[in-house]
């Protein structure tokens, strides 16, 4: 099976590239420098030329505050570039995967969302991401559409090294503590993907470790394990103002994903253990 995936050098395209190795499969990895996904005509050309059988999207565009005042890029990439490349996904008859979020809800409540609730975001970073599902809806009659949450791998910048770097200079750190989600490990997620487009169990998924935690529990378990002596002082989402709106609420039901017959994704303070020892290799 040969897989075009987008947004290589991020941390989800990187890891699934990673993945594959152990996979019987051909993985085309491509960024920006390879193909501009805005541009209808080249995407068009390279995936005729490519003709693959299925494409993992995982590039976006993603700085949330940005994409409050830089709204036509961010439109841009994440709607009109979704459109091209799965018209030409369907041009070529190649299975389709978007990468989604759980920024597409409004966050509020308790419950976990399911995937059936209606979207319904509150910041212009997740309409843009929505209206990428509804895009490929409108295109695809079966299609994957993946919603994961607070992602953090080997390549690029994430909450773990972020929290890691601060604890260089500062023992004090106030983190937020009243937004709830799961911690998700790009290693873990790539692999749940690879195996999900080999098959047509076609849908919209939720996928992240097991477990729901606040941002400051996460920052907690970072320092036990890694033995930092950082006090982590909790904090509203009020006291932290952010240009873009957080979802407090970023549960999600993943029940559609062991009805389909998928294993869980373990639990994220068993991925984060993992991701620890691979950075301190890779260190």
């Amino acid at each position: 099976m040969k897989i075009l995936v987008t947004g290589y050098n991020g941390q989800l395209g990187f890891d699934i590239g990673r993945q594959a190795e152990t996979y019987d499969v051909e993985i085309i990895g491509i960024d920006i420098n390879d193909l501009d996904i805005t541009k209808e005509q080249e995407v068009y050309n390279f995936i005729a030329e490519h003709k693959p059988d299925a494409i993992i999207h995982c590039a976006a565009y993603t700085a949330v505050d940005k994409a409050e005042d830089d709204q036509e890029q961010c439109w841009t990439v994440n709607v009109e570039g979704t459109r091209h490349l799965a018209q030409a996904a369907r041009n070529v008859n190649a299975k389709f995967m978007y990468i989604s979020t759980d920024y597409v809800f409004d966050g509020e409540g308790t419950d976990e969302f399911i995937e059936a609730d209606k979207p319904e975001p509150v910041g212009y970073y997740g309409l843009t991401k929505y209206e990428g599902e509804k895009v490929i809806q409108s295109i695809f009659d079966e299609y994957f559409i993946v919603r994961i949450s607070w992602v953090f791998g080997i390549n690029g910048n994430n909450f773990v090294k972020t929290m890691l770097k601060l604890a260089e200079s500062r023992d004090v750190l106030n983190v937020v503590a009243d937004q709830i989600g799961s911690p998700t490990y790009t290693f873990d997620l790539a692999r749940l993907l690879l195996d999900m487009i080999q098959t047509n169990q076609f849908g919209i998924y939720h996928a992240t470790n097991e477990g729901f935690i606040s941002w400051q529990e996460f920052a907690q378990e970072i320092f036990k394990l890694t033995g930092k002596n950082v006090t982590v002082n909790g904090i509203t989402t009020d006291e932290y103002p952010t240009r873009a709106v957080r979802p407090k609420n970023s549960r999600m039901l993943k029940q559609k994903l062991v009805e389909a017959g998928f294993a869980p994704l373990p639990n994220w303070k068993d991925a984060l253990q993992r991701y620890l020892k691979e950075l301190t290799n890779e260190g």
